[in-house]
């Protein structure tokens, strides 16, 4: 996925942590011993990770761009936390990190859907169970597409008091989808922000590919919240473990 530097400035308004998020979390790693070793995978500027390490987990975070890495990285005020930014693609995470090690792994903001060739996708699933211990969770938001019919289509925006965030999903002839962004500016300008090939995994993809990569149990809702999962929910979040 390209992220222009365009969004970069806004990232955190646009991607903040959801409510609920940090209390599921903390109720998802409750089994676990301290500290609790989190894997988060296309952190963004890593806001998230660094609330998580300032309370006292081991964090490892990968992010593959490097204008989102660079302010996860200058987020790091003190060297006492567990936490650490590296740049590295998801196809680079099950060589370069220990197998075994992670107790909860994440990649959140819809940033899954960017992995869009079908064998790559499957890949990421075999290569999270890998690196996380035997009882451990991955944990995942995405758009819930089957809300929506046509070739063409909007995403709920992301808006904050300075920005908004425009989606719109395409359907090309061969039936893939592109994801087309833009940015709105508190001043009316348009910025371009990505055009890129997506995979519009649904609830029972996500489900097979759990399975087959040796997850036991897949739990679906529509927010962090734990709310029920309907079908004109805008979001899925899934708890595999």
């Amino acid at each position: 996925m390209e992220i222009l530097e365009n969004i970069c400035e806004y990232y955190d308004e646009l991607f903040p942590i959801e409510d609920g998020q940090p209390d599921l979390f903390e109720r998802e790693s409750e089994t676990y011993g301290k500290p609790v070793k989190y894997l988060s995978v296309d952190c963004g500027t890593g806001l998230f990770e660094h609330q998580l390490a300032t309370k006292g987990e081991m964090v490892t975070a990968i992010e593959d761009e490097k204008t989102l890495l660079e302010s996860a990285n200058r987020r790091r005020r003190t060297q006492l936390m567990t936490l650490n930014f590296f740049n590295m693609t998801t196809l680079e995470m099950g060589r370069f990190l220990g197998k075994g090690f992670f107790n909860i792994a994440s990649i959140l903001n819809d940033r899954l859907i960017f992995i869009s060739d079908p064998i790559l996708l499957a890949k990421f699933f075999f290569d999270i169970k890998q690196l996380l211990v035997e009882n451990g969770k991955l944990i995942l938001s995405v758009p819930n597409f089957e809300k929506y019919d046509g070739e063409v289509f909007r995403l709920p925006a992301r808006q904050s008091i300075r920005a908004k965030l425009e989606s719109k999903v395409t359907t090309e002839q061969n039936g893939e989808k592109r994801l087309v962004q833009s940015l709105e500016t508190g001043n009316g300008r348009i910025l371009p922000v990505t055009d890129a090939k997506i995979r519009a995994v649904t609830k029972s993809e996500i489900e097979e590919l759990a399975k087959k990569s040796g997850f036991s149990k897949a739990e679906f809702y529509s927010d962090f919240k734990k709310s029920a999962l309907k079908k004109d929910s805008d979001t899925i979040v899934a708890v595999i473990s």
